[in-house]
């Protein structure tokens, strides 16, 4: 292990201009971008030939194959091909991610899962991650908002952290706040905590985990070049460039470039995003290789960052969506590269062993509103600068084994894996102390920017370590009606913060067992009813710049879910019904002492509906109703026990629907609703924010130009201009975005 690392740094180029940093960060800090700039220019040039190609969606076609008893469909990990649910134009994956459990069919699945196609992600002309999510799952929940720094979403109530989000299973490889989603064919969602099932989220995200999975050469070429406007002025575009090469078409490549640049639907608003990667991979009957190289960046300029009501003041009704609430001389840019290898090996039709390591780093640099209060009911606000530079490097690491066995008449699933994760994060810093801005909420002006050190000081250097052994087996009974699965995982995870003014030299070293067990009864071939435990194991949080024990760090805690359900398989229409409790404690800014600690527990119990499929001839839905009672027990003093989270909507329904009118042959026509309920913004629940309803509409016409296959997509979200609160990820609320028309073309050369 310490060798790949070691001969992973030697490899690189060192990007880093910053002294401060301690040894470690120093030999962290290197990357081969000149490799990966020329491997992405290179590559393009050479595949780019003008060819006549087939669709590449090959897995629409794919038949309606059942399972056996138990059958895993694949190590994860594994480019193969997965079964696509009849009934959703390729949209739904048949088969659902269960960590290192692998793929699995979901009526043999004891968790609630759902996996969206490359498909799904072009036909929603998805921009990011939680716009993948968040369409149709009510379980998801996300802000809404335009210009962001970070993608905000929560799953069952809980936050959770983007930086989270696994690609191609490996923690930590994903672009650090946003995700974009050029490079990837498929994005699983498995909803609760899944420690023993992943290894531990290095930011603490309980309510569910993303994986990512990128892109593959398929058997035909691929030259796709997409064009793209967005609302009010984002115009941008998107090759894709796949080939295979060799007598079997064992090697393979594939190239994805992106741009978007131009005005948002905020005021002043202006957003750039740039994405290279390429993806390489070669087979044979018993080896797969791959390997995954990329680079993004994303400019803004008059970021959103929230605001808040003083205490006493009462929540205003919102302005106009287009409002910008917080200075338009504001930025930030981001930028992270990264690197994943990955080696598959079948030692016979039993075994398989698997090895993956990847490394990705990224630099931050922004000024932003520190605090944008609301202090009066005429809505004057006062607004504080604060400038943020962080940077990091995350490595991964992640080795397993696969295996299948019988005892007598019980068969067996074992699979192990060891997985470690380094972080260096560095943190720079500054809160600008006596400048203030004045404006007001609904005639805002900002000015021009005062006269600022952009130069911000380090305030925290953190070096974090997570590493686990997991172990699994799932026991098969009675020819595969009754499944079992057992398991456990022991975590050990390391902190300690060096250097910076707010360094306290904290650091610990501890460890747990976090365990799982589960059952799945197929009561007939087209329903299983299931139930599970499963626990979490998180790093503590450290408490944030803005309290008064800032860059404090907290000891890991544990998390519990308890979970049953059923599901329910019609051929081309499924249904799901879960019941569940999630609890962990609960940390937070106190408001009257400033000081950031773990105050009490939150408890989550839900219940969720949810639905895909083809109910009627040429109609498909994909949607449902979700539940969440997320009280708060244990509080200090008692004075908020029983109260409801702040920011988590009880209620929350999704539907998104798609018809193939007969008068029109290739035309598909869209509709989409999303609701949810009140929230507080204060656990105290003294103030909320309504409830809202979005619309959208949409449609998609795939024809041919002189014989290229062409696809037009169009789709208007917020269909009714609505001007709403939501909740934000800085400060306590923003706006929700109003309505943006986004429209591109697709042709295959």
């Amino acid at each position: 292990m310490q060798d790949l690392f070691s001969y992973m740094q030697l490899h690189s180029a060192d990007i880093s201009s910053k002294q401060t940093k301690r040894s470690f960060t120093q030999r962290s800090r290197r990357f081969s971008k000149n490799a990966i700039s020329f491997a992405i220019a290179a590559s393009s040039t050479y595949l780019y030939h003008p060819t006549v190609l087939a669709d590449t969606n090959e897995a629409a076609n794919v038949a309606n194959h059942k399972s056996a008893s138990m059958e895993v469909i694949s190590i994860y990990g594994s480019q193969d091909k997965k079964p696509v649910y009849p009934g959703t134009d390729g949209q739904i994956l048949e088969t659902n991610r269960a960590g290192f459990l692998g793929d699995k069919y979901a009526l043999d699945m004891p968790f609630s899962a759902i996996s969206y196609t490359e498909k799904y992600i072009k036909d929603n002309q998805a921009s990011d991650i939680s716009a993948v999510i968040s369409v149709t799952d009510p379980a998801v929940n996300i802000s809404n908002n335009s210009g962001e720094s970070r993608e905000s979403y929560s799953i069952r109530g809980f936050s959770s952290n983007s930086n989270d989000a696994t690609v191609n299973g490996l923690a930590g490889m994903a672009p650090y706040y946003r995700s974009a989603t050029e490079m990837y064919e498929r994005v699983d969602v498995l909803k609760g905590p899944s420690a023993m099932l992943n290894g531990m989220a290095p930011n603490g995200s309980i309510g569910g985990a993303v994986n990512l999975v990128t892109k593959r050469a398929t058997e035909k070429p691929l030259t796709r070049l997409t064009t793209k406007y967005m609302s009010d002025s984002q115009v941008g575009g998107h090759l894709d460039i796949g080939r295979r090469y060799g007598t079997n078409k064992q090697f393979g490549i594939r190239v994805n470039g992106a741009y978007l640049s131009g005005d948002g639907t905020i005021n002043h608003q202006e957003n750039q995003s740039q994405l290279g990667a390429i993806a390489l991979d070669w087979r044979s009957d018993d080896i797969r290789l791959s390997a995954d190289f990329y680079h993004t960046k994303e400019t803004v300029d008059a970021p959103t960052r929230g605001i808040t009501f003083a205490p006493g003041v009462d929540i205003l009704n919102p302005p106009s969506n287009e409002t910008l609430l917080n200075p338009s001389w504001n930025f930030y840019k981001s930028e992270t590269k990264g690197a994943i290898t990955r080696a598959e090996y079948d030692i016979n039709d039993r075994v398989s062993v698997y090895a993956s390591a990847g490394i990705t780093e990224w630099d931050y640099h922004g000024l932003s509103a520190d605090k944008a209060e609301v202090y009066n009911n005429a809505g004057d606000m006062k607004t504080t600068l604060g400038g943020v530079s962080d940077d990091n490097e995350r490595r991964a690491l992640d080795l397993g084994l696969n295996g299948r066995f019988e005892t007598g008449s019980i068969g067996h699933d074992l699979v192990t894996n060891i997985t470690r994760y380094d972080e260096a994060y560095n943190l720079y810093a500054t809160r600008f102390r006596g400048i203030t801005v004045d404006s007001k909420l609904y005639d805002p002006h900002w000015g021009t920017r005062p006269e600022l050190d952009l130069n911000y000081p380090l305030l925290l250097t953190t070096e974090t370590t997570l590493s686990s052994i997991g172990f699994a087996d799932t026991l098969s009974f009675n020819q595969g009606q009754y499944l079992f699965t057992l398991g456990a995982r022991y975590q050990q995870v390391e902190t300690e913060q060096t250097g910076g003014m707010l360094s306290t030299g904290a650091e610990y070293d501890e460890s747990a067992v976090t365990p799982s067990f589960a059952l799945l009864v197929k009561l007939t071939d087209n329903i299983s009813a299931y139930a599970n435990y499963i626990e979490g194991l998180n790093k503590g949080a450290t408490a944030p710049t803005t309290a008064n024990n800032s860059g404090e760090i907290f000891s890991p805690y544990k998390t519990k879910q308890k979970e049953m359900g059923l599901k329910i398989d019609h051929g081309t229409f499924t249904h799901s019904l879960s019941l569940y409790e999630i609890t962990r404690p609960s940390s937070y800014t106190d408001s009257e002492t400033n000081v950031f600690g773990y105050y009490g527990e939150q408890r989550n119990r839900g219940v969720e509906w949810s639905f895909f499929g083809s109910p009627l001839d040429d109609i498909r839905l994909i949607g449902g109703l979700a539940y969440i009672d997320a009280e708060l027990v244990k509080t200090k003093d008692g004075g908020n026990n029983g109260n409801q989270a702040a920011g988590v909507p009880d209620w929350q329904a999704k539907l998104g629907a798609e018809w193939d009118p007969l008068f029109i042959q290739n035309l598909t026509l869209t509709a989409n609703a999303s609701a949810l309920s009140k929230q507080y913004i204060e656990n105290e629940n003294l103030r909320s924010i309504p409830g809202y309803t979005l619309l959208g509409i949409g449609a998609r016409y795939t024809t041919t130009v002189n014989e290229l296959p062409f696809t037009v997509r169009a789709n208007i979200s917020n269909l009714t201009d609505k001007d709403a609160w939501t909740t934000a990820s800085y400060n306590d609320l923003s706006l929700i975005e109003g309505r943006r028309i986004t429209l591109s073309a697709s042709v295959d050369f």
